[in-house]
């Protein structure tokens, strides 16, 4: 009895998740990349696999679940990994309430604590101790470095799974059970789209009927530290805490937004929060901002890295910030709230797209999670 096969369009994070999850249960799996490698949103990013983003419950399963299937495949592909978690750091009351509340909300959920301006220096001598009241320090957040690790995991999908890879490979046509790139046509049992904003493509009515839009981030990446200095757990200033959705069972931080819409009315407008982490060469990645709409300007502007490379020196003392690399990058993201977009477009077709940023921290946990209900 031959094996029950798959194709998967889309070599990014959301591809190589869902044909690990897929060869994990027998299936041979084939990815078509239009590329020659991965050069979209899934190695233009920090390389955070970030549960301290998500809401306590079925979303912060999923990142643990995902943090757990990264752990066993970096471990079994030989990929750099960190388990450094993060801190949040506080230099207003407002910032430490909201910081206390998640703190005592949370702590019987998942490993999280306040920390004394002391402690928080003891986790790293990288931040600024000026004014400093407190931090929240996670344990769960844990770095790869993106642009190396997307591609090791593809070459340990085709060396330890079998997953069969055709680079440079644009799919023209989708229909069931088949798909066809330029005269030719492949054919497999199921068919997965995890191209990004690219099933656009393929699909236009079917993007066009969904609430679905595009965000541009910027981002820039700092020199090596010198010596081969260590920043400890991936910083955190505090606007971070009203971008994600973590932070929302904290009774204070509608107060804490009310504030920051009047300071920080540019940062907000620009969707700016500011976190570095640190990659294994020394290297810092610090950003970013958001814009959205469905198409994007693709040069980066320079104001908005300014104001980044500003708010980070609020929270951090970094030995060299030389900014060595700038870039920008675009995903797709669910205007109605919704966390991801995963539908049959047509039977044996299923389209797992929009994950937002948070494509590192839940693409492992929600590919698994959407094979093992449909095959199991």
């Amino acid at each position: 009895m031959s094996k029950p096969s798959a194709i998967v369009i889309g070599a990014g994070i959301v591809g190589l998740a869902t044909a690990r999850a897929l060869a994990t249960r027998g299936y041979q799996v084939t990815i078509f990349e239009r590329n020659e490698r991965a050069v979209g949103a899934s190695i233009r990013n920090f390389g955070m696999v970030w549960p301290i983003g998500q809401p306590t419950g079925p979303l912060f399963e999923r990142a643990m679940l995902s943090r757990s299937i990264w752990k066993q495949t970096c471990k079994e592909a030989g990929i750099w990994h960190d388990e450094v978690g993060s801190l949040h750091l506080a230099y207003h009351d407002d910032e430490l309430e909201v910081i206390e509340q998640y703190a005592n909300i949370n702590k019987s959920y998942r490993d999280c604590a306040l920390l004394s301006p002391q402690q928080a220096l003891n986790k790293s001598t990288s931040v600024n101790p000026d004014g400093l009241k407190g931090a929240l320090w996670s344990s769960t957040e844990m770095i790869v470095e993106a642009r190396e690790a997307i591609a090791a995991v593809a070459k340990y999908l085709a060396e330890q799974q079998g997953v069969i890879f055709h680079w440079n490979t644009a799919i023209s046509q989708v229909t069931t059970n088949t798909v066809t790139s330029g005269t030719k046509q492949y054919h497999a049992d199921e068919i997965f789209i995890c191209s990004g904003v690219e099933f656009e493509t393929l699909y236009p009515e079917l993007f066009a009927s969904f609430e679905i839009t595009k965000c541009k981030l910027q981002m820039m990446r700092l020199a090596a530290q010198p010596k081969n200095g260590r920043i400890g757990p991936a910083l955190c200033g505090s606007l971070s805490m009203i971008h994600y959705p973590g932070f929302q069972a904290a009774p204070a931080l509608p107060t804490l937004r009310k504030r920051y819409e009047k300071e920080y009315a540019e940062y907000l407008k620009w969707g700016i929060h500011v976190m570095a982490a640190q990659n294994q060469t020394g290297e810092i990645t610090v950003g970013d901002s958001h814009e959205y709409g469905l198409v994007h300007d693709p040069f980066d502007k320079d104001f908005i890295n300014q104001m980044i490379l500003k708010y980070l020196q609020t929270f951090t003392r970094f030995k060299d910030t030389r900014v060595i690399q700038t870039w920008n990058g675009t995903y797709a993201k669910m205007i109605t709230g919704q966390t991801e977009l995963v539908v049959d477009a047509e039977p044996g077709v299923t389209i797992i797209n929009g994950l937002g940023g948070n494509g590192m921290t839940l693409s492992f946990g929600l590919c698994e999670q959407i094979i093992a209900a449909k095959f199991n």
